[in-house]
């Protein structure tokens, strides 16, 4: 069976209602506006009668001419100044040719399918984490530590953290034998090697045998470390958190069960602010033993 053949006549009559549909979609409201506007004056001054047919047309035109100028000006400004910031940052141009390249073909090739939603929905996650990185925020899934590994590796002068130690399904101190946990623990050793202060505060519910031996490990090892046991701070002071160098912070977003759902790095000030608050306000109910 072949398929049906749109007659030529009717194909040329299609092509410039489409020129039309595709000018009007890529002007800008207010020049669209503008045109409209033209005509309907042209039209109004010809019924009218307030002016010739040919001195209506003229008016219409000059309007129209008028609108179709300021949408170019309009659009001239925006390339200059996107073109300015992209050239900004050089590796951005090479960058974002490709990507928006291959989204424009995407969703031109595949209009109104899963793929052009998918290559919007891509581009808004985009925005979002843009949005993130422009107020001095890095947001990675619960499983991926590497600021957190490279805060502590590259610290030089203190570090102010807290840890709580809530039951998950693994024991209170799970985070801490887990791979992570050991790594983490290996370049806390460096770091006190080389003469970086570390202060740790434990939020805990129990006392158990494993949670002492923790304890005992770390301060062995030369961290300062305060225990403060659940309930004696507001519930919205169980944090998990560190602070380097009073530069940068961590900040574990956690689920129900105590587990790390999400890694907040931030260079942000007034994430600082806030974390350091929060960290001293612990430390004021803490207990350090000797």
């Amino acid at each position: 069976m072949t398929g049906y053949r749109v007659p030529e006549r009717v194909a040329r009559n299609v092509r410039p209602a489409r020129r039309l549909v595709r000018l009007i979609s890529h002007t800008d409201p207010v020049a669209v506006t503008g045109i409209g506007l033209s005509v309907a004056l042209s039209i109004a001054l010809d019924v009218t009668g307030a002016a010739s047919g040919v001195e209506s047309l003229l008016a219409g035109l000059l309007g129209t001419t008028i609108s179709l100028l300021v949408d170019s000006i309009a659009r001239s400004e925006r390339r200059f100044e996107l073109r300015g910031l992209v050239a900004g940052t050089p590796w951005m141009t090479e960058a974002l040719a490709p990507i928006v390249t291959g989204t424009r073909e995407a969703i031109e090739r595949y209009p109104q399918t899963p793929v052009a939603a998918e290559a919007r929905a891509r581009f808004d996650r985009i925005r979002i984490e843009t949005e993130h990185l422009r107020t001095g925020r890095i947001i990675r899934p619960g499983t991926d530590y590497r600021d957190l590994v490279g805060a502590m590796r590259d610290c030089v002068d203190q570090v102010h953290a807290m840890a709580n130690v809530a039951p998950p399904a693994g024991g209170e101190s799970s985070w801490w034998s887990s791979d992570i946990g050991r790594y983490y623990w290996t370049l806390n050793l460096e770091a006190l090697a080389r003469g970086v202060r570390i202060t740790r505060i434990f939020g805990y519910h129990e006392y158990t045998d494993e949670f002492r031996e923790l304890v005992d490990d770390q301060r062995r090892a030369g961290v300062r470390v305060g225990l403060l046991p659940y309930g004696t701070v507001d519930r919205s002071l169980d944090l998990n958190l560190a602070i380097w160098d009073g530069t940068s912070a961590w900040e574990a977003r956690m689920s129900p069960h105590g587990e790390i759902i999400e890694n907040i790095f931030s260079v942000n000030s007034d994430d600082l602010g806030r974390l350091l608050v929060a960290y001293r306000t612990c430390a004021r109910a803490a207990t350090f033993p000797s």
